[in-house]
């Protein structure tokens, strides 16, 4: 709809249990009548009714409101993402776009108002059937600075993960709710979320584990070999030097790979490493925290250390400025992380047999950080210290007691006295074994 001035929005009283709004189009001369929702017999109904009046008029005129019924898509979108996506974090606003561009790719819908219930099961139904285009292949290996031929024939996958899945559902539900909420749709479309047989909030969800002191030193001395040109020409020692350093950082702080490599000495607006008090700390800005929050969280002594030994005229720019092999930029998350996954294969790091073999990637040293402080911390401290937003996330993650752990714990105490507080001998424990088996057979 194009700019009018013309139209002019009252407030009038039908005598219903809200006061409504019209206006007479132009063009049909039929009068158009919507609900204000606010009810007639409020103290400052018509002073309220009135500014709900003002702003639909004003959408008239700048040709921003649509009819429910004849809402397209593409108009939908483009006012969400000029609405609302500038006020969510980047991450945020990567996903909203990759789930409209889904929707858009799998199931094209013309008008707002189709997309169905059905259609929306048919999209859940071609994300687990995703396959790689052979555009999405160069894209991806841009990215990770490899090249790939254009001529080379698309790679199918299993498709998006069931995680995946229902956070391109959430996202989408989200933007219908609003498209709802500003009268663009008469009714949002049931959404069914995957589902799948329920886990124990009480066991840990790990897709790997973590890695021992002897393993993380075997991931070190493959930095070399991975980052090798070739069996002739070693990697250059600067180059090595960074990208163990990294691995360190990840070790003895347990940090979100995206979080070290967005660590900064000297930029307010990235993480940034505080070393102006009695104690280390990180300063993180909203946009990069999890929580939406700027927060301040403290750093492990030993993770500590390693930052005040760095000399105070070298402590500018990034913390791990991991290279790439030219050594013309600053590798990007993707690339680190495959570098990191390489040095676990180079090193032999098995995490996880299940299903495919799953070789220690920068996650598992994180494991292996915060599985080392749950035995020392309480799990509110740990919850800080891992950076959690709820703390059933912690605990579901790593306050627990090994097996292995505790079965060396009990043979500890049984080596003071036995649990009816004698001194048996082990001799004797077994004999009374033996004794109680014989029973139990002359019983049968």
């Amino acid at each position: 709809m194009r700019k009018n001035d013309q139209i002019r929005v009252y407030v009038v009283d039908y005598a219903r249990e809200c006061l409504y709004m019209r206006y007479k189009d132009p063009v049909t001369g039929k009068h158009v009548t919507r609900s204000t929702e606010i009810p007639r017999d409020s103290g400052r109904a018509r002073k309220e009714a009135e500014k709900v009046a003002a702003k639909w008029e004003a959408e008239l005129h700048e040709g921003r409101y649509k009819a429910p019924s004849k809402m397209t898509w593409a108009e939908f979108r483009e006012r969400y993402e000029d609405e609302v996506v500038p006020g969510l974090a980047e991450k945020t606003a990567a996903k909203v776009s990759a789930m409209f561009n889904a929707v858009e790719e799998h199931i094209g819908v013309v008008l707002l108002a189709d997309l169905s219930a059905e259609k929306i099961s048919q999209l859940t139904k071609k994300l687990r059937e995703a396959e790689w285009s052979k555009d999405t292949l160069a894209r991806k290996a841009k990215r990770k600075g490899q090249k790939v031929e254009r001529t080379s024939k698309a790679e199918v996958r299993v498709g998006l993960s069931e995680a995946t899945i229902k956070g391109t559902l959430a996202y989408l539900l989200a933007s219908l709710r609003w498209a709802k909420k500003l009268k663009m749709l008469v009714e949002v479309p049931e959404i069914v979320q995957p589902k799948r047989a329920k886990k124990s909030k009480t066991t840990t969800p790990m897709k790997g584990r973590p890695i021992a002191a002897e393993e993380f030193e075997r991931m070190l001395a493959a930095v070399p070999r991975v980052l090798a040109e070739s069996d002739t020409q070693p990697a250059a020692p600067l180059h090595v030097e960074r990208l163990q350093g990294l691995l360190r950082g990840l070790w003895w702080d347990g940090m979100r790979l995206g979080e070290a490599l967005e660590l900064w000495w000297d930029r307010d607006d990235k993480i940034r490493v505080d070393v102006s008090g009695d104690e280390v700390v990180l300063q993180i800005p909203s946009d990069l925290e999890k929580g939406n929050e700027d927060r301040t969280y403290p750093v492990a002594p030993e993770f500590a250390e390693v930052l005040l030994a760095v000399p105070p005229e070298e402590r500018y720019g990034r913390v791990f400025p991991v290279k790439s092999r030219r050594g013309d930029g600053d590798l990007g998350l993707d690339a680190v992380s495959k570098l990191i996954s390489e040095c676990g294969v180079v090193a032999g790091v098995v995490v996880s047999r299940r299903g495919k073999v799953k070789y220690a990637s920068a996650h598992d040293l994180r494991r292996a950080f915060g599985t080392r402080w749950a035995r020392r911390l309480m799990p509110q401290e740990l919850m800080k210290l891992m950076r959690h937003k709820s703390i059933e996330t912690t605990l579901r993650f790593y306050v627990e007691i090994e097996a292995e752990s505790l079965a060396k714990k009990m043979r500890e105490c049984l080596s003071r006295g036995n649990t009816l507080g004698n001194s048996a001998a082990a001799s004797e424990r077994k004999s009374a074994v033996r004794v109680v088996a014989n029973s139990d057979c002359d019983m049968a």
